[in-house]
């Protein structure tokens, strides 16, 4: 009797759990058993290993065989158990020590060939094994600079099985000749499986190497404003205008005015991206806000995460960190749009199925765009809208009142005048311009909220706010006056004041002033208070 065992990693959601593979070898009929709740594609790795480790020059045990993957109760599923698998088994037919195996942890495909073909959520994977005190991992080699940004873990990247073999029994490394299809520069086949196309990402791979800039934008100063303030305290905004007048424009200028990912949250955004497939090839760790912007027919569960079995990453986490732009919102369902509620709240979201609960992070900064009325040309000026009035009531209730209550910043997008658009003196500010500002405003915040648990305004609690630091004396006459007249709500009142010290963040005051407190007003009643810009902290 024969007996091995190695490590492997169990996905689920964007967390990691460490699973024991087991194989036993007893006399008997020959035959190959995998227990352990496995889902149909691990199921189907027995046919794979087998072809693989003969094709690696090895020798199938023709006996009984029991593969046993532990904790059974955790559901499995995936081809990243191959390369474990494989190992366990010729560990425990003494092709290998079974000694060598104990402390490894395996992530990996394996072809019928025996090449070793990358798995997505390597990432997550390695870090739910150093969680566990392994230290060693192999990974497939094309995975390797994603696997090494888990500190304190030694990475091992192998071509194939029978590289691996002979890493393990001390024996010459064979030299494994590069894929036909790469050598004459077509894409490279192992990389297939790594990404999954259609998932609305990338406004900074849009034009190539070059990002959107603001300094694109023609006119449109108020809502650059509203831009800059968002991106300084991380608050949501709606942008509402015709069709044409730059509201998606706007939107995907966004991320390139908030400032680079932590190493912290480098590592949470990359182990999502890489569960759901959206790591770019080439690319082993995001360090750009992403940018998420899925279709207004998305369903609930490409928005907020699920799918059969296990729940999936959805667009919410896919833009955690970073910003989530809906477009033609009023067009959107509204129960799906409503389900953003939650996770706009908590930073995270907690998807429930049959198969298990997960929850996965989403701590976004949300952007809607909607047209005035169906066929957009309400309020325009000759734009000849003949919507009628209760049309154009249903078609704006489409955005429910408990979701607008939780977005900070409500800015009604104008055409652009003829001057604006055809003036060739105009000089924008550029989005590195405006980034600088915001990053100041940043500064400022983090310094005043060192000794707490939040890092921009957006995250204080209202109860702080009101308590702890105070805005300048008489400032809050007009707030108070429209919460005591129902136009602003209790927590409505707490976004006006985080809006507020942003504002005060990027003019550089100590504490909210009260034309501070009046534009912040403005951005989210749409009731203009008479403010001047230069007056309200914005340049």
């Amino acid at each position: 009797m024969g007996f091995a065992r190695t490590c492997s990693v169990a996905l689920v959601g964007v967390e990691g759990v460490v699973v024991e593979v087991q194989a036993d070898l007893e006399p008997g009929v020959a035959a190959f058993a995998l227990v352990g709740l496995p889902d149909k594609s691990l199921i189907e790795s027995r046919d794979r290993v087998r072809a693989a480790v003969v094709n690696s020059g090895g020798e199938w045990p023709q006996k009984k065989l029991t593969v046993g993957l532990s904790p059974a109760s955790v559901p499995k599923g995936g081809s990243g158990f191959d390369l474990a698998v494989a190992c366990a088994v010729l560990g425990a037919a003494e092709r290998i020590d079974p000694r060598e195996l104990s402390d490894l942890v395996m992530i990996g495909e394996l072809g019928l060939d025996g090449r070793v073909r990358p798995v997505r959520g390597v990432l997550p994977a390695v870090l739910a094994a150093a969680d566990a005190g392994y230290r060693q991992v192999v990974v497939p080699e094309k995975t390797v600079a994603e696997a090494s940004l888990v500190p304190g873990v030694s990475v091992l990247g192998v071509r194939s099985l029978r590289q691996l073999i002979a890493v393990l029994t001390d024996e010459p490394v064979p030299e494994e000749e590069e894929d036909n299809a790469t050598a004459e520069g077509r894409p490279d086949s192992l990389l297939a499986g790594l990404t999954v196309p259609g998932t609305g990402l990338g406004a900074e791979r849009m034009g190539g190497d070059r990002l959107p800039d603001l300094s694109d934008v023609a006119g449109q100063y108020s809502a650059r404003r509203a831009l800059e303030v968002a991106a300084a305290g991380r608050h949501h905004i709606f942008f509402l205008g015709p069709p044409g007048a730059g509201k998606t424009l706007l939107a995907e200028r966004l991320p390139g005015l908030l400032p680079r990912l932590s190493p912290k949250e480098s590592l949470e955004v990359t182990a999502v991206h890489s569960v759901a497939g959206a790591l770019p090839p080439g690319q082993p760790l995001v360090d750009r806000p992403p940018y998420c912007a899925p279709h207004h027919s998305a369903t609930m569960a490409s928005l907020v995460g699920g799918g059969s079995g296990l729940p999936r990453p959805g667009a919410v986490s896919l833009a955690h960190h970073g910003v989530l732009f809906i477009d033609e919102a009023a067009e959107c369902n509204a129960r799906v749009l409503d389900a953003l509620r939650q996770p706009l709240e908590s930073g995270y979201v907690v998807v429930a199925r049959a198969a298990g609960m997960m929850r996965m992070p989403a701590k976004f900064l949300l952007a809607l765009a909607a047209n005035p009325c169906p066929c957009g040309r309400h309020g325009t000026l000759g734009g000849g809208c003949e919507c009628r009035p209760s049309t154009i009531r249903r078609y704006r209730a489409r955005l429910s009142g408990p979701l607008m209550d939780r977005v900070d910043l409500r800015v009604a997008v104008e055409p652009v005048a003829r001057s604006e658009l055809l003036s060739l003196a105009q000089s924008a500010e550029t989005t590195a311009e405006v980034a600088e500002r915001v990053r100041a405003a940043r500064d400022r915040a983090a310094a005043r909220l060192a000794d707490t648990p939040w890092s921009t305004n957006s995250e204080v609690p209202g109860h702080e706010l009101r308590t702890r630091w105070h805005v300048a004396p008489g400032a809050m006459a007009q707030a108070e006056h429209d919460l005591e007249t129902g136009l602003l709500t209790a927590r409505g009142m707490d976004r006006v004041l985080r809006v507020a010290w942003t504002s005060a963040d990027l003019a550089g005051h100590d504490r909210p002033t009260a034309e501070d407190i009046n534009w912040a007003l403005e951005l989210r009643t749409g009731i203009r208070r008479g403010v001047p810009l230069a007056a309200a902290g914005v340049r």
